[in-house]
């Protein structure tokens, strides 16, 4: 965490004006949040395509920069503030429909207005569970996407295959395992014992890319575990 001030959301939230390393930092994190985004649209009854669309319509502003110029590392977890903004967003899509619907028009009201103390959204819990579970599972997603490349970088891809169910769970007979990589039992313990590791290692550092202090990783981390364990 020495290097804690050059993760994405730090950067995007110290940037100001069109900075291009906070860019493409946000545009990271919007690719690697996507399918949290998609849920949580699709929780209302839309149909897979139409939470789609609207997702890529909900990341072209974000990403336009017409929501995020005033963000600051007080304002918190990205997960906090990508809610509160698509909540905004669904809530300005909603007014707008409504508008066409009567014949008139509607004044749009800045997406970042949605993270500020003087913006309340009514939202369904178990919509943001969903979006919160779904968050949780992409950055488990994305640490495995990490681990295994390292082992397959190393020439264990094996490993990975064989050893991956011990990262979710209990993966099973050990000794199996031991057979199927050529390796004794002993070294197949302590090979788990290092992939849990390097796997909860990567999981915080995920993790890291989007709170505004390294202080904030281990409760974020506890948020996500509760969230999937509910």
């Amino acid at each position: 965490m020495s290097d804690f001030a050059a993760t994405r959301w730090t950067l995007v939230a110290q940037a100001r004006g069109n900075d291009t390393e906070a860019k493409a930092a946000l545009s990271e994190l919007c690719d690697a949040y996507y399918k949290p985004v998609v849920a949580f649209l699709a929780c209302e009854g839309r149909t897979p395509d139409a939470a789609r669309e609207l997702a890529h319509e909900f990341f072209a502003i974000i990403l336009a920069g017409k929501s995020l110029g005033g963000a600051e590392r007080g304002r918190g977890r990205f997960r906090s503030y990508l809610l509160g903004a698509l909540k905004h967003f669904l809530a300005d899509h909603r007014a707008k429909a409504n508008a066409e619907k009567r014949g008139g028009g509607v004044e749009s009201v800045p997406l970042d207005t949605a993270t500020g103390a003087g913006l309340s959204l009514p939202a369904s819990a178990d919509d943001e569970r969903v979006f919160d579970r779904q968050w949780a599972l992409t950055v488990i997603a994305r640490a495995l996407d990490v681990v295994g490349g390292e082992l397959r970088d190393a020439g264990k891809a094996a490993h990975f295959v064989v050893l991956k169910p011990w990262l979710m769970g209990d993966g099973g007979d050990q000794a199996v395992a031991a057979t199927q990589l050529g390796m004794g039992a002993s070294a197949v313990k302590v090979a788990i014992h290092r992939l849990r590791q390097r796997f909860r290692e990567a999981v915080k550092a995920e993790i890291a890319q989007t709170v505004p202090d390294a202080a904030d990783v281990d409760e974020e981390l506890r948020h996500l575990v509760a969230v999937l364990a509910s």
